[in-house]
């Protein structure tokens, strides 16, 4: 039990599992919508749109969190926008707006090396390193989300598998995309300091591809995928602080682990089950009436056409 025990007795690795758990959670549910919609490049793109904000927020003196959380917004609508282009893919709009905004951090810090921030922890994380006050930020964020969700539970759906049917329906599908991409934005700059920039998209995605394995309901995909990923977030920690590894690099680890076993799993359970629905119809396709060996067989019309199998 030590393996659960001594970890706890530190304030910072206490703090880090309750942000890493949120995080997981938060990326879990949102990741349900981005694999679903076939965007799952927007988590890693957004996430290097968020690190084009930060640097811009540092110069110009604003809060971390607003800078980056108001750039990939803008970021987000943008690539909806583009998207919607029928010259221009998701893919091709993804790669244009947010590779432009990393590359425009990168000439930032580049051009002005006098930085006092470490931006190290925005590319590869620092969960270790979170105050109460960003345990505060993360919480209110997976909170709104998380009610987001319910109250536009049926709208998101609608949109998210068929947007011109949605819209002829009804559903106010600008204000949808748009409400989306406010919170996956503030999902994004949620989880820069937990996983960094890099694992950001692993964390977004892995999850719900693993709960779309176990379930094709897509309210059951949605809760399970939001307890994998807080389930992966939490144990994450743990192996992290044991085996002393970056803890971004832990969460997402264990989570391909568990993708992996489900996969493995879930293929070798199809096919025994295929296996025994073979088996099943080549014992129904047996006539029911033929004559068992050693049985009279059935009696014909002539009493003198007897006969015995064997």
């Amino acid at each position: 039990m030590s393996f659960f025990t001594d970890p706890l007795d530190y304030e910072f690795f206490r703090q880090g599992l309750i942000v890493a758990t949120l995080v997981g959670a938060l990326c879990g549910a949102m990741g349900v919508f981005i694999v679903l919609r076939r965007m799952s490049y927007i988590g890693h793109g957004l996430s290097h749109a968020a690190f084009g904000g930060a640097v811009v927020a540092y110069l110009m003196n604003f809060s971390f969190f607003l800078g980056a959380g108001l750039w990939s917004f803008i970021a987000a609508l943008l690539i909806n926008a583009a998207s919607r282009k029928r010259n221009i893919g998701a893919d091709a709009a993804i790669g244009i707006v947010t590779t432009a905004s990393f590359a425009l951090g990168v000439a930032l810090i580049s051009k002005k090396r006098s930085f006092t921030r470490n931006f190290e922890a925005a590319l590869f994380g620092n969960i270790l390193g979170v105050s109460r006050e960003d345990i505060l930020i993360i919480g209110g964020v997976a909170a709104a989300v998380g009610v987001a969700i319910f109250l536009a539970y049926k709208q998101l759906l609608f949109t998210t598998f068929d947007e011109e049917i949605a819209a002829i329906s009804g559903v106010p599908t600008r204000w949808v995309e748009t409400g989306f991409a406010l919170a996956l934005a503030a999902t994004i700059v949620a989880s820069m300091n937990i996983v960094g920039v890099t694992l950001i998209a692993a964390a977004i995605v892995i999850p719900p591809s693993t709960a779309r394995m176990l379930t094709q309901t897509f309210g059951r995909l949605l809760i399970l995928s939001t307890v994998i990923g807080a389930a992966t977030g939490f144990f994450g920690m743990f192996l992290s602080f044991e085996y002393d590894i970056a803890s971004g690099a832990a969460i997402v680890l264990l989570g391909t682990g568990i993708f992996l076993a489900v996969y493995l799993g879930s293929g070798l359970l199809h096919r025994l089950q295929a296996t025994e629905r073979v088996s099943a119809a080549g014992r129904s396709a047996v006539p029911s009436n033929l004559p068992v060996e050693g049985t009279v067989a059935p009696v014909s019309s002539n009493p003198d056409r007897v006969r015995t199998t064997g």
